[in-house]
C-alpha cells in the first residue's frame, strides 16, 4: 500500500524475548528459502492459502499453518493488532545478507499493509524505503510504503528475524494506525501499549476468505486506474491514454450493469480487455514511467488488466470461483493479457497453439549447471522466460503439489494434465513471461524458455500441457553433480520439503524423486545418489519415448569449454536467433555455492564412489543416449 511517508510505527510493543523463545522451539525444517536459494533470506510460513506451509500463493482463503498454532504468543500479538490477516511469515535474514531493492507491484499489495515486528535484530540492520531509513528495534511494530523501492541490509554477523504479516486492516488496527508516528523523536504523548504473553489465553483471529475478484467491479477498476494515472510521470502521450482508460471503464460498467460477475458476460469482458490492451499498446503506454521508477503499463497489467477477470472466468467457467495463483508476488508481477484460447490442449494441438510456439524446457538433475545454461540462453532475441524456476507456478495449481498427492514424488504424467489443470498452468506461465529486457509479451504466440530440475520427472505432463514443446537434456558428470548436491543438502539453502511426512533425516532438499522413502535411515551420500539416479533414469525413460526431433542433449563440460559454439548449436536446433558474443568463460549463476572446480566432488569421493553401483548404470545409459543423439 502507498503511504504518505516511508515508515510508520504503531503505538504497540511486544515481548520480543518471549517471541524469540517460541520461534526457537519451532522445528528448523519449517524454514525454507524464498526461492530455491535466496542468499541468506529464508522464511517460515505462518498464515497462507488453505494453511499449506509449502504454499506461497496470495489468492485464496488464508488459514494458519501448524507452525503458527505452535506459537501462542505470536497469535496473541496478531489478535492484539485487530486486523484481518492475509499471508504471514517469519522472515529470517542471515548476517551480511540483504533483501534486494524492489517494489511490490502485485495486485495483492495495492490495498494491503505489511506489518513488521522485529523479534531478533541488532542496530546493524538497516531498512531502507524511498529516501527513508530506519532500524526497527525488537518488539516494535512498523508498517512501510510498499509502493516505494525498498530493501533491507543486515550488515552485522547476527541473524535477523521479523514477524511479517499482511493485512487490509481492521477496526482496532485502524485505531492504532491513527496514532502511528514516522521515525524520529517521541514526545510525551507517545504511550505505546505493551502486550505481554498470557499463557493459555484463547485467541480468535480473522483471516482473509475473499482476496481477488471473479470479475472486478467497475468501482474497484476505476479506483486502480485513477491511482495509476496520478502516479504516472508527465508525458504528452498521457492525454490519449487517459481518454482510452476512461472509455474502457465506462464500457466495463455497462457490461457490469448487464451481467455482474455472471458467466454469460465473460466473453464480452475478455474482448473488452483485449481491445483496450491493444489500444494502449498502440498509444505507447509501454513507454510511460511511474514516479517510483516502474512502468505504467506494467503496473496497469498487475492491478487491472491481469486481475479484472479471473483465470477460471477466462476459461469459460460460469460459476463464481476464487481466483487462485494468477500471478506470484514480487516486482515482476503483471503481464500482457492472454488472448482467447481453445478449451483443451488437444484442440490447441490441432489448431495451432495460440499462446506458445515450440516452448523449450531445460531438463537436468539438480546441480548440473541448468541455471547457467538457462541464464545464458534466455538472452536470445525473441525468447521469453518466467525469470526463475517455476516451483510455485506449477505446484500452486490445485492438485499438483506433492502434499496433494500423498508426497509420493514430483512425478507428473499425461493423465495429470486435465483440461482445468492445463488451462490454469498455461495462463500462469504466460502471465509471468518476460524477454531479456524484462518486457512482457506484446502478443502471442511466444517462444518460452523454462527450467526447473523437478521437470526432469514431468516430461509426459509437460508434453501434454504444451503441445509442440522441445526439451534440452543437460548432462553433467554424476560425480560432480552428486558432490554439489551433497553440499546443497548440507548448506540448507536448497531445503524443499521441511516437514516431509515419514522422513527423519536432514531436511529434504531438491526434487522429490520416486522411491525416496527407500533412503530413510541411509547415509546422505546414498540418499543423494539414489535421488540423482532416479531423476536421470526417469528422464531417460521419457526422452526415449519422444520423437527424435523433440529433444536434444548438451554436455555441461562442452558448454563450459565452448559456450559460444554450444549456444549457437542449441539456437539453431530450436529455430532461434543469436546476436551476442560470449566470452571464453561465463559469469557465475545465481545459485552458485562456491566457485566452480571440476575436482570439488573429491571432498566427497569416498562416499560417492561407495555408491557407484547406484549411479554408474544410469550414467552409462545417459552417455550412450547422448552419443546416439549427437550421431
Amino acid at each position: 500500500m502507498k503511504l504518505q511517508v516511508p515508515f510508520l510505527q504503531l503505538p504497540i510493543l511486544f515481548d520480543a524475548q518471549a517471541m524469540a523463545r517460541e520461534v526457537a522451539a519451532v522445528d528448523e525444517r519449517w524454514w525454507r528459502g524464498r526461492t530455491e536459494r535466496d542468499d541468506g533470506n529464508t522464511a517460515l510460513t505462518l498464515i497462507t492459502t488453505h494453511g499449506d506451509p509449502d504454499s506461497d500463493e496470495l489468492n485464496g482463503p488464508m488459514r494458519p499453518t501448524p507452525a503458527l498454532e505452535q506459537c501462542p504468543y505470536l497469535m496473541q500479538a496478531l489478535e492484539a493488532l485487530g486486523a484481518t490477516w492475509g499471508r504471514a511469515r517469519l522472515m529470517r535474514l542471515s548476517g551480511q545478507a540483504e533483501v534486494r531493492a524492489h517494489v511490490d507491484i502485485n495486485y495483492y499489495w495495492r490495498e494491503r499493509m505489511r506489518v513488521h515486528v522485529p523479534i531478533v535484530t541488532t542496530p546493524s540492520v538497516r531498512f531502507q524505503c524511498g529516501e527513508g531509513e530506519v532500524n526497527m528495534a525488537a518488539g516494535e511494530c512498523w508498517i512501510f510504503d510498499t509502493w516505494r523501492r525498498h530493501r533491507v541490509l543486515n550488515e552485522g554477523s547476527d541473524t535477523r528475524i521479523h514477524l511479517v504479516a499482511d493485512t487490509v486492516g481492521g477496526e482496532r488496527f485502524w485505531d492504532l494506525l491513527g496514532q502511528a508516528r514516522p521515525p524520529g523523536p517521541r514526545g510525551q504523548d507517545w504511550r505505546p501499549v505493551r502486550v505481554a504473553p498470557v499463557p493459555g489465553r484463547p485467541v480468535a483471529l480473522d483471516f482473509e476468505a475473499w482476496n481477488a475478484p471473479a470479475v472486478m467491479s467497475p468501482w474497484e477498476l476505476r479506483e486502480h486506474i485513477v491511482f495509476l494515472l496520478g502516479e504516472a510521470v508527465a508525458d504528452p502521450r498521457m492525454g490519449p491514454i487517459q481518454q482510452a482508460l476512461l472509455r474502457f471503464a465506462r464500457r466495463w460498467q455497462g457490461l457490469w450493469a448487464c451481467h455482474g460477475d455472471g458467466g454469460e458476460g465473460l466473453p464480452r469482458y475478455r474482448r473488452l480487455l483485449d481491445d483496450v490492451t491493444a489500444e494502449l499498446e498502440a498509444l505507447g503506454a509501454g513507454q510511460i514511467g511511474l514516479k517510483n521508477e516502474l512502468g505504467f503499463f506494467q503496473a496497469l497489467h498487475a492491478h487491472v488488466l491481469d486481475m479484472a477477470l479471473a483465470t477460471a472466468a477466462v476459461a469459460g467457467d460460469e460459476s463464481r470461483m476464487d481466483r487462485h495463483g494468477v500471478a506470484p508476488a514480487g516486482v515482476h508481477a503483471g503481464a500482457a493479457v492472454v488472448p482467447d484460447r481453445p478449451a483443451t490442449p488437444r484442440a490447441t494441438q490441432q489448431a495451432g497453439d495460440p499462446l506458445f510456439e515450440r516452448p523449450l524446457f531445460i531438463l537436468s538433475a539438480p546441480r548440473s549447471g541448468s541455471t547457467l545454461l538457462f541464464e545464458t540462453l534466455a538472452t536470445a532475441p525473441g525468447l521469453y522466460s518466467p525469470g526463475d524456476e517455476s516451483h510455485a507456478l506449477i505446484e500452486g495449481v490445485p492438485g499438483l503439489a506433492p502434499s496433494a498427492r500423498g508426497y509420493d514424488s514430483n512425478r507428473l504424467l499425461a493423465a495429470d494434465a486435465t483440461e482445468e489443470t492445463a488451462r490454469a498452468l498455461r495462463e500462469r506461465f504466460f502471465h509471468q513471461l518476460r524477454d531479456r529486457d524484462r518486457r512482457p509479451p506484446a502478443g502471442a504466440p511466444v517462444r518460452m524458455l523454462e527450467k526447473t530440475p523437478k521437470n526432469a520427472l514431468r516430461v509426459p505432463f509437460l508434453r501434454t500441457v504444451f503441445p509442440g514443446a522441445g526439451f534440452v537434456f543437460l548432462y553433467r558428470d554424476p560425480r560432480q553433480a552428486i558432490g554439489s548436491m551433497i553440499d546443497g543438502w548440507r548448506s540448507g539453502d536448497f531445503a524443499m520439503y521441511p516437514q516431509l511426512p515419514g522422513w527423519e533425516g536432514p531436511t529434504w532438499s531438491f526434487l522429490l524423486t520416486p522411491g525416496w522413502r527407500e533412503g530413510r535411515g541411509r547415509p546422505l551420500e546414498e540418499v543423494v545418489a539414489r535421488q540423482w539416479a532416479s531423476a536421470v533414469g526417469t528422464l531417460l525413460d521419457d526422452l526415449e519415448s519422444l520423437p527424435a526431433d523433440a529433444w536434444t542433449g548438451i554436455q555441461y563440460t562442452r558448454f563450459l569449454g565452448d559456450p559460444q559454439g554450444e549456444i549457437e548449436r542449441l539456437c539453431a536446433w530450436a529455430g532461434l536467433g543469436w546476436d551476442r558474443r560470449l566470452g571464453a568463460s561465463l559469469p557465475l549463476s545465481r545459485y552458485t555455492l562456491t566457485p566452480p572446480d571440476a575436482e570439488k566432488w573429491r571432498r566427497h569421493e569416498a562416499g560417492i564412489e561407495a555408491q557407484r553401483a547406484v549411479w554408474m548404470p544410469v550414467a552409462v545409459r545417459a552417455e550412450q543416449l547422448l552419443s546416439r543423439s549427437a550421431g
